[in-house]
């Protein structure tokens, strides 16, 4: 995901003039194809059509690195070994194959390891515009098992993000309910059980406040993993995630500057109760990344 400001000499200007003027490496055939498949947000609305820009819009656009710049998209792999692959998801590449996206995750690794036997599957998902830690298993026997221990929640995932406001308690434990709207691609929190709405469990802990800024640093565990979970159940106790372009403020975030949703999936443990001999190493075993590409906001 690329987002990108007008400035006021392209005030007037048709889209694909502004594109070929700050993406060079875009071509005009995959701009075109990216506004047929509705991948270009003006002021977070999805568009199909050669528009008219003017000064201070926002131009989202969900497309690679490889086509916006002209170069593969590396993967970052943080831990390997014979059974499992750890890498660091980049914002704006989705987990699966999408309908919506010329690329994924699991793409870009089917494409390193072709050779395998066994090509690396992934044993989870985060949102395409979260970064943070997925984990691929490199066998069946061990795909299987790890399923099995998220499935169990022996498997933990901690998140770091930024949100508006300061918080009244300083670590806290929500529980709501959820109901996903899968056309409109959207959730919906309700403190009340509702027929359809699943029950979700949220837990933070405040790690650092700005108070001039009105902002706080999350960290953050689901004890239900939920599409949008913590985005959407955030957002209902009344602190967006900044640069969340579809549950958070849009006025908020381009006040803030903020082109990339603040929401990384910076940690994972392994806290097996029981596991085969052959697994016992994985056991205890913790994965972690820095986030100071989300901790700088709170300077």
């Amino acid at each position: 995901m690329k987002n990108l400001v007008v400035e006021s000499k392209y005030d007037g200007k048709k889209l694909t003039r502004f594109l070929a003027h700050t993406m060079p490496n875009l071509s005009i055939n995959n701009i075109y194809k990216t506004l047929r498949k509705r991948d270009i947000l003006i002021n977070d609305n999805r568009i199909s059509d050669n528009v008219i820009l003017h000064t201070n819009d926002v131009v989202t656009l969900y497309i690679t690195d490889e086509l916006l710049y002209g170069k593969p998209v590396e993967i970052d792999v943080v831990y390997e070994d014979n059974n499992i692959l750890v890498i660091n998801k980049s914002i704006g590449i989705p987990v699966t194959d999408d309908k919506n996206n010329e690329i994924s995750l699991s793409q870009l690794v089917k494409n390193k390891y072709h050779k395998s036997t066994f090509i690396p599957m992934p044993c989870h998902r985060i949102d395409r515009n979260t970064s943070g830690l997925v984990i691929f298993a490199k066998t069946f026997d061990i795909l299987e098992f790890l399923l099995k221990k998220f499935e169990s929640r022996e498997i933990s995932k901690t998140y770091i993000c930024v949100v508006t406001g300061i918080l009244d308690k300083k670590t806290d434990l929500l529980d709501a309910f959820l109901f996903k709207d899968s056309k409109k691609s959207l959730v919906y929190i309700s403190d009340t059980l509702i027929k359809g709405y699943l029950p979700i469990t949220t837990t933070y802990k405040v790690i650092k406040e700005n108070l001039e800024k009105n902002i706080s640093l999350l960290e953050v565990n689901i004890e239900t993993g939920r599409t949008h979970q913590i985005r959407a159940h955030l957002a209902h106790i009344g602190h967006h995630i900044l640069g969340d372009g579809k549950y958070g403020i849009n006025r908020t975030n381009k006040d803030f500057g903020v082109s990339e949703q603040l929401l990384c999936g910076y940690k994972l443990k392994f806290k097996f109760k029981e596991c085969p001999t052959k697994f016992e190493y994985l056991n205890n075993m913790e994965f972690e990344i820095n986030y100071e590409h989300i901790k700088k906001y709170m300077d």
